[in-house]
């Protein structure tokens, strides 16, 4: 489905030394706010309590820390969930207290201030088992990656495989940067949210790929940058039509799917804005410069025709005409 059609190719791979520059820059920045300012881990990775609060009217977040910094618990964070009438109190662990005994004391300072504050959900999660939610999301994305270089390599060719790995993780280590430098919080929802950009990602890194290999197959007089430019330029409307959904999607979380989905839908959008960057202008650059072209995209039915096409001109030249020795 085409709703537009671009008669000339753009040409994408003249710009390619730039924006890989851009792309690098990028990438070093989001290296250096995760190694200088680290994630903020959520309960989920480092443990704690989670308490869901309700009033009867719109709540006054500034009343609810000072009731929670007044029992010791500083590092405690607050903020709305869903509505204004309803908060959420993330508690770190604190030793000596059971969870029960945690949230009956912020349950007390709450109700001290306000009356009318109504605990409707506790949460825990232990340090331990937060540690290995902590290793498994690693192993989790580990595994993703592999078997995504395992299928580029199969379907089409280790170049391609290279090239659309390193454009994937560009975009994992630049939404993980972005939640570093803004402090965002992280937690299994992000978690998920990136390892649905891995897969949302390579998807439009495969379109692309598809229409180069078949590019390599029509336009056989063409050079590899015109190949690329115009297997980009004709999958344009393809991935303008599907960003744009699947944005409209994601924005409709991120704005009224509150709190729980705010930052997994943030996640998305972050990866959803770089994935079609990185597909375009990272993945095809890289498999140009990595020395990808017809040879080593054809199947095996058109070398062994080219082979023989080969040898069939060389027996030509090589073999005396009989006409010449007719006198």
């Amino acid at each position: 489905m085409e709703l537009f059609r671009i008669k000339n190719d753009i040409p994408f791979m003249s710009y390619g030394r730039l924006t890989t520059a851009i792309s690098l820059v990028t990438f070093i920045l989001a290296i250096f706010f995760l190694a200088h300012r680290g994630l903020n881990f959520g309960v989920d990775f480092t443990g704690g309590t989670v308490m869901e609060v309700n009033y009867p009217n719109a709540a006054n977040l500034e009343s609810v820390r000072s009731a929670v910094d007044s029992i010791g618990l500083k590092e405690a964070t607050v903020q709305n969930f869903g509505s204004s009438h309803d908060v959420l109190i993330r508690l770190p662990v604190k030793a000596g207290l059971s969870v029960s005994q945690l949230s009956e004391q912020v349950k007390a300072a709450l109700v001290k201030v306000d009356p009318t504050a109504e605990v409707r959900r506790v949460e825990s999660v232990g340090a331990q088992v937060g540690e290995e939610l902590y290793a498994n999301g690693g192993l989790a994305l580990f595994f993703v990656c592999v078997g995504i270089v395992l299928y580029l390599w199969l379907r089409f060719e280790w170049r391609f495989a290279v090239a659309a790995i390193i454009a994937n993780m560009h975009d994992v280590v630049i939404i993980l940067g972005f939640f570093a430098f803004f402090q965002w919080e992280f937690n299994l929802t992000v978690l998920a949210a990136i390892l649905a950009v891995l897969g949302y990602s390579v998807n439009e890194s495969v379109v692309v790929f598809d229409r180069v290999r078949e590019n390599f197959r029509k336009m056989r007089k063409a050079s590899v940058v015109q190949v690329i430019d115009n297997a980009i330029t004709r999958t344009m409307s393809r991935t303008i039509i599907t960003h744009t959904m699947t944005q409209t999607m994601v924005g409709s979380m991120l704005l009224f799917g509150g709190e729980v989905l705010h930052n997994f839908a943030l996640a998305l959008t972050i990866g959803i804005l770089f994935g079609i960057y990185s597909s375009v202008l990272v993945a095809c650059p890289i498999a140009m410069w990595l020395g990808v072209n017809r040879i080593n995209l054809i199947g095996d039915t058109d070398k062994k025709e080219a082979e023989s096409k080969g040898k069939g001109k060389k027996q030509e030249v090589i073999e005396p005409n009989p006409a010449d020795f007719a006198n």
